[in-house]
């Protein structure tokens, strides 16, 4: 998403999350599983990895994209 211009993430971004304690969450074949069984609502492999992870660690996603309420997902 970031080279189609579609996700635009300053290159030190990588280097703030250390700092302030962020942690990122590796994408495990529990989740690539979770992802291939949701429902075609949203076509977005990136967008559906996502909902899949925040389903099984019972994550909360900030997003605008209104096809995620389509998921039982909790949204911000």
């Amino acid at each position: 998403k970031k080279k189609n211009g579609a996700l635009p993430v300053p290159d030190k971004i990588w280097e703030q999350c250390a700092q302030t304690g962020h942690q990122f969450l590796p994408i495990e074949t529990a989740h690539a599983r979770a992802a291939a069984m949701l429902p075609l609502h949203h076509r977005d492999p990136f967008d559906r990895m996502l909902i899949a992870q925040a389903r099984l660690e019972r994550l909360t996603i900030l997003t605008v994209d209104r096809d995620f309420a389509k998921y039982d997902v909790s949204l911000a």
